[in-house]
């Protein structure tokens, strides 16, 4: 695993946070079609079968730049396939870029839902000036693999563009807010108010809208106020890795400054417009539910619950207000013991050397450092801890394979942030931030930097 290259000294670094305008590359819907035919969910969450399904809503749609397959064009690998391709949709009318640089205002919105609102995330998407995790700017607060970061990097460099934004959130309450908030403000100025650009419903069935923010004396402030701030990756640790080898290599070729010193970003304010914070659950093929119980036994309170599901899940969220808590469940969901109250003592001893207070904290941590190494005696790899994103998945997953799904509460975002702030890595598939951002509505084709 790694973290991302370690900086040549001839790479520059920006002295703190910096979201810089740009023009975005956009698909034109008199050209290309309807937008939701178009766009697609991020390239890592995309299996073989939705590729054929994306690749079908449209000849234009993203997936084909993303997930490039081989063959698409003769003669030519699939990097060099999809740089073709983006070079004749350019052509063809099928992307434009806008005419000025901007910062652009991203909202996600949620339908209501039995006359409530739904969730609205909004921020801000730039271009991010790069700086490696030791500089304490940009938090990750994952490792990556090497192999989904040499996928992008041949990508990114054949296409000499950035695809998909990657996805941040900071603790906000300034001028960037202050802007992101002024799109559905009557009270701003009408010569600062931002522009509407896209106003659709997508696939996802969430609302997108996008809003072009050119005015100097608003970018100004933005910039002044962002640049003493950090952020925390939420989502694109392997593009964010990616982005650094690509600066990497470009300087060592001798190709000194340029649009390879930064990378397509949306910065959310998490205390406003805020993304939602969901759990990935893990199941354990193979290992029986009263097996896993029994044995966690051993250093934590177990207790087997009657009333179903629905009220597992209640009993769960309502012990993780007191600390890590754990529902340990069939495939069928007939039986149902919840984990909670570690023994300090044991922990202490399972947990690697070093470690931090707010890594030791983190449900993920004490799952993976103490009951699956320790209590389960089981490895910490893939094939024995596999992930799902929702309970029905897990349990399902479960169900499959013979084993035992583990249901998690969500980790909040200022707990991943203060872990991150240690300079430490998260358990890998810690916590999902969503909505993510759409892939395709907005490129930065580093022939319009």
């Amino acid at each position: 695993m790694t973290a991302g290259p370690t900086a040549s000294s001839s790479v520059p670094r920006p002295s703190g946070l910096v979201l810089s305008p740009f023009r975005a590359l956009r698909y034109d819907p008199a050209v290309a079609g309807e937008l939701s035919a178009l766009t697609s969910p991020p390239y890592d969450v995309i299996d073989a079968d939705g590729v054929v399904a994306l690749e079908h809503s449209s000849e234009h749609n993203v997936v084909r730049l993303i997930l490039p397959r081989e063959g698409v064009v003769a003669g030519q690998d699939r990097y060099a396939g999809a740089a073709a391709t983006l070079v004749a949709w350019r052509e063809a009318g099928v992307l434009v870029p806008d005419g000025a640089p901007a910062l652009y205002v991203y909202e996600q919105a949620a339908p209501d839902v039995e006359g409530l609102p739904g969730h609205v995330q909004r921020g801000l998407l730039g271009a991010l000036g790069l700086t490696p995790p030791a500089d304490e700017i940009v938090l990750p607060h994952e490792n990556t693999m090497a192999g989904p970061v040499s996928d992008r990097l041949a990508l990114y460099t054949a296409v000499d563009a950035d695809l998909e934004p990657i996805f941040l959130v900071y603790d906000g309450g300034g001028a960037a807010s202050r802007a992101v908030a002024s799109v559905d403000r009557p009270d701003v100025a009408a010569a600062q108010a931002p522009a509407l650009l896209v106003d659709a419903v997508l696939a996802d069935g969430l609302r997108h809208r996008l809003w072009a923010v050119t005015d100097p004396g608003v970018l100004a402030d933005v910039a002044a106020d962002l640049l003493p701030r950090k952020a925390l990756i939420a989502d694109g640790h392997h593009r964010y890795a990616t982005y650094l080898q690509r600066q990497t290599a470009r300087h060592e070729a001798g190709d000194g400054a340029g649009a390879w010193d930064a990378g397509l970003c949306l910065l959310v304010d998490a205390t406003a417009f805020g993304p939602q914070v969901h759990p990935i659950h893990r199941y354990l093929p193979g290992v029986p539910v009263g097996t896993l119980a029994q044995q966690a036994a051993a250093g934590t309170a177990v207790r087997r619950l009657e009333g179903g599901l629905e009220q597992a899940l209640a009993e769960l969220a309502a012990a993780g207000e007191h600390g890590p808590a754990f529902l340990l469940a069939s495939g069928d969901a007939s039986e149902l013991h919840l984990v909670t109250e570690p023994d300090p003592a044991q922990l202490a001893t399972a947990v690697p050397e070093g470690r931090s207070p707010a890594w030791v904290a983190l449900d993920v941590s004490v799952l993976h450092a103490f009951l699956v190494t320790a209590l389960w005696q089981l490895p910490d790899d893939v094939e024995h801890v596999a992930y799902e994103h929702d309970v029905a998945g897990a349990l399902a997953a479960a169900a499959r394979t013979g084993g035992t799904a583990v249901l998690l509460n969500p980790t909040p975002v200022d707990a991943v942030a203060a872990v991150a702030g240690t300079g430490e890595r998260m358990p890998r598939k810690s916590t999902l931030f969503t909505p993510k951002p759409s892939t395709g509505l907005v490129i930065r084709d580093h022939r319009d930097a």
